[in-house]
This record gives structure tokens, sequence and C-alpha cells, in this order.
């Protein structure tokens, strides 16, 4: 018999359930633009998360702390770039439950901006009182994180490594449950055929949508725009692989080889570097709807998912739904491009 996520050990973080809101305004100006009439367009607002201005991660740190917690740690680990929204979140969920934080980050993404290395994400990083430690991009990780867990232990720590983005199996366990209150909330409104699209990066938020959608064997469809990787087809195989190990924890059926819709048309140069299509996307949606997104992750999610309902591609269906999966501080690290 499969398990529930609620069956795990779980540290409660989040606001929920996060709003479910249609957007009228935004579909009436697409369809101005096409002279087609989209499907109902609905954002889910996992930006209203609560932990320190919301995002994605912290339905995977409710999980992720609460392994942390069940094993006795008292240190947790993570990293990202410098604007990592999982680690200002980490920071936050690390706090909330009396443990120390280290964020290891490092400085891979070649952005210029004067507020990059200074504000942002970084600045709550500070105010948090996470240990922030930058390292070089071309830093040898296992030797980093091998001479830090040594620091901690030998000082009589417990570090608790949390990977990029919360994606492992215990993570993605937070959105195996957000799968389901999603359906739900989608059943409630009568939608029985829709699409679930999201910005797709380290993986485990798919991963744990995929896992969601075959422990309760209907809902929407799932589609990933990738913002991460260039090596589409690796990353796909990477997220249907953390996604058969998620349903695995879950001893739920594993998805299909061909499970994982993974658009990479709209990642533009690299992760973190700023595209046109997304700066319209961002200031499209702030416009009509008075919603906030980021320059990273859902504001080159939301260009693919505007660049999709314009195109056609989710005409036979009921509704598109977009996953907000948070980063707005992201915003204040980019001003530049605004």
């Amino acid at each position: 018999m499969a398990k529930a996520p609620a069956d795990f050990p779980r540290f409660p973080l989040a606001h929920l359930p996060t709003p479910l809101v249609e957007m009228k305004r935004l579909r009436a100006a697409l369809s101005e633009r096409t002279g087609k009439i989209p499907p109902r367009l609905f954002i889910k607002r996992d930006d209203c998360t609560g932990l320190a201005s919301g995002g994605n991660k912290t339905r995977k740190l409710e999980f992720l702390i609460g392994e942390a917690l069940a094993q006795g740690a008292d240190t947790v680990i993570t990293t990202g770039a410098l604007q990592s929204n999982h680690a200002r979140q980490t920071a936050a969920a690390a706090a909330a439950a009396g443990l120390s934080c280290v964020l290891v980050l490092f400085d891979s993404v070649p952005y210029e901006g004067q507020a990059y290395r200074r504000s942002g994400n970084l600045l709550l990083d500070r105010i948090l009182g996470a240990e922030i430690r930058i390292e070089a991009a071309d830093a040898d990780a296992g030797e980093v994180f091998k001479r830090l867990f040594g620091e901690i232990e030998a000082r009589g720590g417990k570090p608790y490594f949390v990977p990029v983005g919360g994606s492992s199996a215990t993570g993605s366990l937070g959105y195996a449950a957000a799968y389901l209150e999603i359906a739900d909330g989608l059943d409630a409104l009568g939608i029985a055929d829709a699409v679930l699209v999201h910005a797709s990066s380290s993986g485990g938020t798919q991963a744990g949508l995929l896992a969601g959608a075959q422990l309760r064997g209907r809902g929407p469809a799932i589609a990933g725009i990738n913002v991460y990787r260039g090596d589409n087809e690796a990353m796909a195989q990477g997220i249907h692989a953390l996604a058969c190990k998620t349903t695995a924890l879950l001893d739920a059926p594993a998805p299909a080889a061909d499970a994982v819709a993974l658009d990479g048309s709209f990642l533009g140069e690299r992760y973190g570097v700023p595209t046109d299509a997304m700066r319209e996307a961002v200031e499209l949606v702030a416009r009509t709807e008075g919603v906030l997104l980021d320059p990273v992750y859902t504001g080159k999610g939301m260009a693919g998912f505007l660049a999709q309902a314009m195109a056609g591609k989710y005409a036979k269906r009921e509704a598109a739904v977009f996953l907000h999966t948070g980063g707005m501080p992201g915003l204040f690290a980019y001003e530049e491009e605004f």
C-alpha cells in the first residue's frame, strides 16, 4: 500500500494551502495580442508559503528539516549560487527550527549588476543569521564540503546536508503533497482537464509533482520550463531518476520513462542571465495581475508559459495553471534589468 507524504517526519514551516488564483486580466491581454481566446489561466501562489518571503523550497524544507531533526542534527548546510532563493529559505527554516546554518555559495553566474553581490537574497541571508561562505565558480565542491563537515564535527556538531534546491527524494515529498493540493483545488473548481506549468531547475519540484501524480492517479498534466541547464535531455533524465526515487519512498508506481515534459527554449544564454522574454513576462504579469515574478526562475518560466499559451499549446485544455515558485527578492539584485 502506498504511503502518504504525511507519513514522513515533517517540521511545519509553510502557510498552506496557498492560493489558486484566476488570471483574468492576463488572459484578456493575451487574447488581445493573438486574436484568440486562450483557456482559463490560473496561478498557484507558492510565493505565498510565508517563510522569509516565501517560495517553493519551503514545502521541501518541511521534510528536509523534519529529517534533520529526526537524525539529531544541529547544523544545516546547503549550497547554491549567490542569489539562491533556496539558500535564503534554508537559512530561515534553520532559524525557525533552532538550527545553525552554513550557506556555501558559488560565484557561478556571470552577471555584473551592482546589486548582485550585496542585495536581494544575500542581504536576507545575513539578516537571517546564516554563516555565508562564498566560493569561486571553479572551486572543488567535494573538498569544500569535506573541509566544512570536518570543521563542524571537530567542534562536536552534527551537520545535515541539503542538496542544491532541496532536490532529494525527501525534499521532493513536499511537491508530491503539493500536487495533491493543486489537483484537489482544481477539482473544487470543476476543472477536470488542466496543465500545470512551472520553472524547472534542480529538479525536485518537477520530480515531486510527478510522484504526486503517480500517488493520486489523476490530475493535471505536468510541464516544466527549463531555466537551469543547456543539456535539456540530460536534465529530463535526471528529473525522471529523482521522481523514481521519490515514488520508491512512497511505495507508489514509478512514472513512465517519457513522463518528463521539459521545454528548453527559454533558458537563454545560461542560468541566471536575463533574457528579453523574461523582462517582458515579469512586467506583463506585474501590470495585469499585480503579481511579482523573479528574473532567474519564474520570469523565464512565465515567458515559456505565455509563449505556449499564445501558440495555442493549451487550447484543448479547460485551464492552464502556472506554479509561482517564488524568488521575488532576486528582483532587487537585478535592478538594472528594469
